[in-house]
């Protein structure tokens, strides 16, 4: 009976020639022509950066060396839904948006805590089943705007290790005026992101800890997170940053004042979202995030001097750290409960109705009020004006 892994295998492609390093040097010689297929070659698509033998996978388990070959995954979604763009989460990109997430199968890390582990762990853990859905770019965008989703989001596993299959939808939902996001870890590497970055719009960059032995529990290293923000800031990308607070894990002061002040060193303009950790997959041991304890993160946040600090997963207990508020004159400019946008008040160039401070991030033209899905309006289209400040 044919395993995930030979599902899985069957729906792919070769790489993207920028995201693949043939290791060793050419050869010359007949003989060793013949052999060439066995040599590893090297995968740019993530931080790990695997040199992966003839037959073998990389540490994310969909990226395999066949013949001398790099195949990646294509052809198939593990998942699909439409959602409010406030869940992914982005508070700067069209609130009150519909976001269209897709995802695939795989992941380069194995945090024990994963929200999204069927998908992600699907060829590491037995228990997680999520049986691919054959599909083509052209059919997920134009589900996306029959459900009047205003962009198309790479999520439920990493999308850096399926990025060409990502790439191809972009490209597509561009044709039609949508905008395009990640969700991910942020394990990146320099070609994996030079190759992303002219389809790409948003990155939010799940940074999950400020402490390098944290990041090797996971599977994983700082570095790369660390350099993947500084990268996608300098190229222009708008980006923000989510940490899941865990006690004991990465809710030390010390951490969190580090964690901060390298995001303000980057811009004090990226918001940072702190959300609440509640028992989930393999990790049942520690307390669930408290409101306080956002609180108190929050304000070893401002303090480093970040001007947009948000926390989630606690809708209506955590005092006013769900709104948007102008960072010159303080007025509140979106008023939010929840995933839910409750008040709306930029103006159309995105910027404050009080002192005209245009507020970082990309804005539509008009609000329209909370999204839902249902099948798309054309005319809501032409109303997509990107605002970048």
């Amino acid at each position: 009976m044919p395993t995930l892994q030979d599902a899985l295998a069957a729906r792919t492609r070769d790489a993207a020639p920028e995201l693949v390093e043939p290791l060793g040097p050419p050869s010359h010689d007949a003989s060793d022509r013949a052999s060439a297929g066995k040599r590893r070659l090297r995968c740019h698509a993530c931080g790990h950066q695997c040199p992966i033998p003839e037959g073998a996978s990389g540490v994310c388990k969909v990226r395999f060396n066949e013949g001398g070959r790099l195949r990646v995954p294509w052809g198939y979604v593990g998942g699909v839904q439409c959602d409010p763009v406030e869940k992914k989460p982005f508070f700067h990109v069209y609130p009150g948006a519909l976001a269209y997430s897709f995802g695939m199968l795989g992941c380069d890390l194995h945090c024990s805590y994963c929200q999204n582990w069927v998908t992600s762990q699907a060829l590491r853990d037995p228990q997680a089943v999520a049986p691919p859905r054959d599909t083509t770019p052209e059919s997920l965008v134009q589900d996306a705007l029959r459900q009047g989703a205003r962009l198309v989001v790479s999520t439920y596993n990493e999308p850096l290790i399926t990025v060409e299959w990502a790439v191809a939808i972009f490209t597509r939902a561009r044709e039609h005026d949508l905008a395009t996001a990640f969700v991910s870890n942020g394990n990146g590497t320099p070609r994996v992101l030079e190759y992303l970055r002219p389809h790409i719009d948003a990155y939010k960059v799940d940074l999950k800890s400020f402490d390098d032995r944290h990041y090797r529990e996971l599977g994983g290293r700082l570095q790369p997170i660390l350099d993947t923000i500084r990268w996608l800031h300098r190229a222009g990308v708008w980006i923000e940053i989510v940490t899941l607070l865990i006690s004991g894990f990465n809710d030390s002061e010390a951490e969190l004042r580090g964690l901060t002040q390298f995001i303000a060193s980057v811009s004090p303009d990226i918001p940072w979202h702190v959300t609440a950790f509640h028992k989930d997959y393999r990790m049942t041991d520690p307390a669930d995030t408290t409101p306080a304890m956002l609180l108190r993160a929050a304000g070893i946040a401002r303090e480093a001097g970040l001007r947009y600090v948000y926390a989630g997963n606690q809708p209506g207990r955590v005092g006013d750290l769900e709104h948007t508020h102008c960072a010159r004159c303080g007025e509140r400019v979106i008023a939010r409960y929840g995933y839910a946008i409750q008040e709306y008040r930029l103006t159309p160039e995105g910027g404050c109705p009080r002192c005209s401070a245009k507020i970082p991030g990309l804005w539509a033209a008009g609000f329209d009020g909370q999204r839902t899905a249902y099948p798309f309006l054309p005319h809501d289209r032409t109303r997509l004006q990107r605002h970048r400040v």
